[in-house]
């Protein structure tokens, strides 16, 4: 048996779609992506549900050429400006005689969690179970068939508000495509990105896109904190046009040419002859004018990114590393030693090639179709057994949840 999974990151700047197979030996295929750009997205908020509908439809069309798949439905990027992730912890009486846990106990506890009372404004889109708790014995990743009269579960619970998602499912359904379900980005990334160390002694995953920068903090194998801010790569590109009263196409060029987050890595300081604003006269500038709006502007994101810290309460006395992703940094070169100064902290690059990524605009989608992939391998673990199959059913969350939202506007 081989599964289909397809997945559409909504950014910025872009939509990227991929489509995969997961294979009965659990290994991820990439079978075909599509990327299109956007202009419909401003910091991170849909704007024009018409353009990012006709990305996404044109990504379909695509990946139906290039695979002969019909993508009907399809799992979603959720960045952290839209989410809220809190902890929550269930439990329920185990139900047999001889206290052997079910699956359906499992199923009962989670049902707790589904449950938890939200503002009317709010609903929840993903429940990621960390452990479970049999007796006040913790570190269970699957306590079916163990003995005990107690079952808890500790999960993080990812919500958003509903106004929010109506144009992600308006935009899809324009498109002829449901949602499978709604992935936040960090959880995604952390699992890709991170390693099994730096989830365990903490780490700070800065993802920079084009209008929006998610912060998160791992600690003990969890996310702890998952946000944002409105800024991101396509904030350098307007300050250059801005400050050099050139294009923002020209600006773009510049940025990608002279990517350098620090003045003192310049080598040649050589001129430049660029068009003006007007497009009809020329003029000359610098390597080193360049640059420097360059690197304010990164300086200015990561300065950001530590206040949001800060003011969470997560970096006090923190002693993790900085992790740095996302196609508004990657190629930038002194990124790294920059973050060191404003973090004071271990900073590493995600090497996106090290990870089989050809290219950093595809590490959220590819991380979060490699996210679904393990979600899914899990319920196949068990369906291969005598158990009945308890990680089915934390999968199944997903498109349970996904459901409430289609067709509901």
């Amino acid at each position: 048996m081989e599964d289909i999974i397809s997945c559409i990151d909504i950014g910025t700047s872009k939509v990227c779609a991929f489509v995969a197979r997961l294979s009965e030996l659990g290994n991820v295929e990439i079978l075909g992506k599509a990327i299109e750009p956007c202009s419909g997205v401003k910091k991170g908020v849909i704007v024009d549900i018409d353009s990012v509908s006709d990305a996404v439809r044109s990504c379909v069309q695509k990946l139906k050429a290039l695979t002969n798949i019909s993508i009907e439905s399809a799992y979603v990027n959720v960045m952290g400006l839209h989410v809220d992730l809190f902890y929550f912890k269930s439990s329920v009486d185990v139900l047999r005689q001889d206290h052997e846990i079910t699956s359906g106990d499992i199923e009962r506890v989670l049902k707790k969690v589904e449950d938890v009372k939200l503002p009317e404004d709010l609903r929840i889109i993903d429940i990621v179970p960390r452990q479970y708790i049999v007796d006040g014995c913790d570190g269970i990743i699957d306590p079916l068939g163990m003995a005990g009269v107690k079952l808890e579960v500790e999960s993080d619970v990812v919500v958003g508000k509903i106004t929010t998602f109506n144009n992600i499912v308006k935009s899809l359904e324009k498109a002829n495509v449901t949602i499978d379900g709604f992935i936040a980005e960090a959880l995604a990334l952390g699992e890709t990105a991170l390693t099994f160390d730096e989830k365990e002694m903490g780490a700070v995953l800065i993802d920079i896109g084009g209008g929006v920068t998610n912060v998160s903090v791992f600690k003990n194998k969890s996310i702890v904190l998952y946000d944002s801010i409105p800024v991101g790569g396509d904030h350098i590109t307007n300050d250059i046009s801005i400050g050099l009263r050139i294009s923002s196409s020209d600006a773009e060029k510049l940025k990608r040419e002279y990517s350098l987050a620090l003045t003192s890595l310049i080598s040649n300081d050589h001129e430049i002859t660029v068009n003006e604003l007007d497009g009809n006269t020329r003029k000359t500038i610098k390597v080193s004018q360049v640059v420097e709006i360059i690197e304010a502007r990164i300086q200015e994101i990561f300065l950001l990114c530590k206040e949001k810290l800060e003011e969470t309460g997560e970096f006090k006395d923190f002693s993790g590393e900085i992790v740095l992703a996302g196609a508004g940094i990657s190629y930038m070169d002194g990124s790294v030693e920059l973050a060191k100064e404003v973090f004071n902290l271990p900073v590493r690059l995600v090497a996106y090639k090290s990870l089989g990524i050809a290219n950093p605009e595809y590490l959220t989608s590819i991380a979060i179709l490699r996210y679904v992939a393990e979600r899914m391998k899990s319920g196949r673990k068990d369906t291969k057994s005598s158990k009945p199959n308890r990680q089915k059913k934390e999968f199944g969350i997903l498109k349970k949840i996904a459901s409430l939202f289609n067709g509901l506007f």
